[in-house]
């Protein structure tokens, strides 16, 4: 038992059962910015999970200041304020729980050579209860200082971003350095091919804007494009992995997304039927789901994950690009992961470095003109410590866009879901996550279908997909052709006539 509560204290477990447990929807603390509720906070008070070992002490305000972040530095001094009195009442509630502990022998000794009514009439007794009172008194008066403590430090501090590499550029995304540039740029784009990948026409009475659907050899073009991809990284080590849809918002949270944000990225299940349960927009959140609250060995690291899960995004950028498939709110998509030692301090930078290797891999081979952005600091999120974009040339846009990224978020995830790893010499640390996009399906077929634009309008399929698309050059759908027959269309609608129909089987 006494081994289990060491473990237990070493991973953070709350200690006192659920004293000063906060209510459901707890406001945010004075000062520390608008939380609102925090998933990640409550599952903790309700013993669900362990409790996050902040470091806030490693933040500095320029940090906070250059991310584009919720807080800033005036928050993060409160923050630190708040975090140093709550060690000191800690400190305290533990000398007056030892203190407890001798007043409590000291009247079990005085009871143990005495009969009771004579030890009841001792002065030492009387003296040890007053103190007893006392102490207990003390002990209320501190406890309700921690709890209010803990919820202002957590609800502040399970905001701020992490800390950022000193090589991060600084600003906005016009700051982002290019690393490198490769391939060449393909030519002109033509609208409206004849192969209709994507049908996205007269879909907002079916699903909404920003959606579309795969036929005939779009569909086997994104099967393909997950094939090659699982291909590439499964005899590279990669655990092959499918994760849950739908995850609870502490592990939202636990990884940086700030479900509490107006408006939210996230889908919210109804909660009056489910409650707390959330869309995932990658796997990256169920991956480190999976490790949440664990522990793994020093000689099985690094981990690698690989994941191929369908991704729902809300897209709350309202007005940028509501149709094609760049904003989508539903796209498949394969994911790394990693998750690192950190005995030499670099582990999580050598494998950044290493999806990175993988992801100009996967992107040359396919044949795509792209380059290599290092990230500024307001384009990292609050998790990331770096972040690499890949942007493809995308000839019917006119310009780059993002095909992928990949993030070193060092122990800022692991600290928040506790996830940790047993040292040489049987220590529990925190390990380092480390994520990164291999094949976004929607923008991964952008770029291709306009990068590989023939003369004649048709879409020639890169030599390493040919084998899984059957195809050297898209055919059209097999499928019957289709005729809208539904309402605000001439000649539509039962009864119709039929050569009034538009033919809209699909295309741009």
């Amino acid at each position: 038992m006494a081994a289990r509560r060491a473990l237990l204290a070493a991973r953070g477990v709350v200690g006192r059962g659920r004293r000063g447990a906060a209510a459901e929807g707890a406001g945010a603390a004075p000062g520390l910015g608008s939380a609102g509720r925090n998933r990640l906070y409550e599952h903790v008070r309700e013993g669900l999970s362990a409790r996050p070992q902040l470091d806030v002490t490693a933040l500095s305000e320029s940090d906070v200041e250059r991310r584009r972040g919720p807080l800033g530095g005036a928050e993060l001094r409160e923050i630190v304020q708040v975090w140093s009195r709550l060690g000191q009442v800690r400190d305290g509630i533990a000398r007056l729980e030892a203190e407890k502990g001798q007043v409590a022998q000291g009247v079990r000794e005085l009871m143990a050579s005495h009969d009771k009514a004579t030890a009841e009439s001792l002065p030492a007794y009387a003296a040890l209860r007053a103190r007893g009172r006392q102490v207990r008194g003390q002990l209320r008066e501190l406890e309700a200082e921690e709890s209010d403590l803990e919820q202002r430090f957590y609800l502040g501090a399970l905001q701020l971003p992490n800390c950022t590499h000193p090589a991060v550029p600084v600003g906005d995304q016009s700051q982002a350095r290019v690393l490198e540039v490769v391939g060449e740029k393909p030519g002109t784009w033509e609208l409206g091919g004849k192969e209709d990948v994507p049908c996205r026409r007269r879909l907002s009475h079916v699903s909404g804007h920003r959606s579309y659907y795969l036929c005939g050899a779009g569909a086997l073009l994104q099967h393909a494009l997950v094939s090659f991809t699982l291909g590439k990284l499964l005899p590279k080590g990669f655990l092959p992995m499918t994760v849950p849809d739908l995850l609870r918002g502490a592990v939202f949270e636990g990884c940086g997304v700030q479900l509490s944000a107006t408006p939210s990225p996230v889908y919210t299940i109804d909660p009056s039927r489910f409650e707390d349960l959330c869309l995932a927009g990658t796997s990256e959140v169920g991956i480190a789901g999976y490790f949440m609250d664990h522990a793994v060995q020093l000689q099985n690291l690094p981990i690698r994950v690989v994941c191929s899960s369908t991704c729902y995004r809300a897209e709350t950028d309202t007005g940028r690009e509501p149709w094609g498939l760049y904003r989508v709110h539903q796209f498949t998509k394969v994911e790394m992961f990693g998750v690192t030692a950190t005995e030499r301090g670099t582990e999580s930078e050598e494998l950044l470095a290493e999806f990175l290797g993988l992801q100009k891999e996967i992107f040359s081979e396919l044949g795509l003109h792209y380059r290599v952005l290092d990230m500024p600091t307001e384009e990292l999120g609050l998790p990331a410590y770096r972040k690499f974009d890949i942007e493809a040339w995308m000839p019917g846009r006119g310009k780059y866009g993002e095909i992928s990224s990949a993030s070193n978020c060092t122990d800022y995830q692991s600290r928040r879901l506790n996830i940790m790893y047993s040292d040489g010499r049987g220590r529990l640390r925190h390990a380092h996550t480390v994520n990164g996009t291999a094949c976004a399906v929607s923008r991964m077929l952008i770029a291709l279908l306009e990068s590989n634009q023939l003369p004649d309008g048709r879409v020639r399929v890169p030599p390493v997909l040919q084998p899984l698309v059957g195809q050297e050059v898209l055919s059209p759908p097999p499928a019957p052709l289709l005729r809208y027959i539904g309402p605000n269309q001439p000649g539509g609608g039962p009864g119709g006539d039929p050569k009034n129909r538009a033919d809209t089987r699909g295309g741009p």
